[in-house]
């Protein structure tokens, strides 16, 4: 299992409120990884964002034990998405600066036979692999139900309006509901983690291109990198990339 990452500004905002991290987890025989797209001002976005990934990632060093079932994963990342909801909202409360201040999340648990996926919001995970690309991930946002139900085109949602309206994340309300995923994953096939600074620039089958056109996988992210900047990059732009080479775990991004 190789793992890379990247973050960067983009060319628009003067500061970035992404977040991202990953690590082992040994008693899963897995990789961690965590993506967060921050809101609510420049203080607010980059707390939550920050307390997120550490909120989350905290819960599984605490939590995680060997032989947990998928299901038993699932509810686990609910939980660390949960208790990351309960930090920012409780945070949220402290200070006229930080309120209404949260973040979107995507998370992935991944060894070398599945990922189990959880998103809030509409930073995404996509499956990479021998047939292509497929978006696991359902955004929650405005335009993701129009175009469910029929109002717009997936195509004319890329530049709706209410594009980055979202109607999920964490830390706005006491309460929270995450959504979770299964997909098994192949030698050879990779997972990205994104936040809308990449896909509200990049195609998917340019996506798709880039992580299986390169060998390695900072390269398949600085080419990403590049096309997000080449259009404008106006919002900063987060992703790791998980590629399952058959081998035992470790991080090497």
């Amino acid at each position: 299992m190789k793992v890379w990452g990247v973050t960067d500004v983009g060319l628009k905002r003067r500061d970035n409120q992404d977040a991202y991290a990953f690590e082992t987890v040994g008693a899963l025989g897995a990789v961690v990884a965590v993506v967060c797209d921050g809101m609510g001002g420049v203080q607010g976005g980059q707390l939550a964002s920050t307390l997120a990934v550490s909120t989350f990632l905290e819960e599984f060093r605490t939590r995680a034990r060997a032989g947990m079932t998928v299901e038993e994963i699932q509810n686990l990342q609910s939980a660390a998405a949960a208790r990351a909801n309960e930090m920012i909202y409780t945070r949220a409360q402290e200070g006229e600066e930080y309120r209404g201040m949260g973040t979107t999340l995507v998370s992935a648990l991944v060894s070398t036979e599945a990922a189990v996926l959880c998103n809030v919001g509409d930073s995404r995970a996509y499956h990479v692999g021998e047939a292509g690309i497929r978006r696991v991930t359902r955004d929650h946002s405005v335009v993701e139900e129009m175009v469910e139900s029929g109002e717009i085109t997936r195509e004319e949602a890329r530049t709706h309006p209410n594009r980055n309206l979202i109607t999920r994340a964490l830390g706005p309300d006491r309460n929270m509901v995450c959504d979770t995923y299964a997909v098994p994953l192949a030698a050879g096939e990779s997972v990205l983690l994104c936040t809308d600074g990449l896909t509200g620039t990049v195609l998917d089958d340019e996506i798709c291109d880039a992580v299986r056109g390169a060998e390695d996988g900072a390269a398949a992210l600085e080419r990403l990198l590049e096309l997000a900047k080449s259009r404008g990059a106006p919002d900063n732009v987060t992703a790791i990339l998980i590629r399952n080479d058959g081998e035992e775990v470790r991080v090497d991004g």
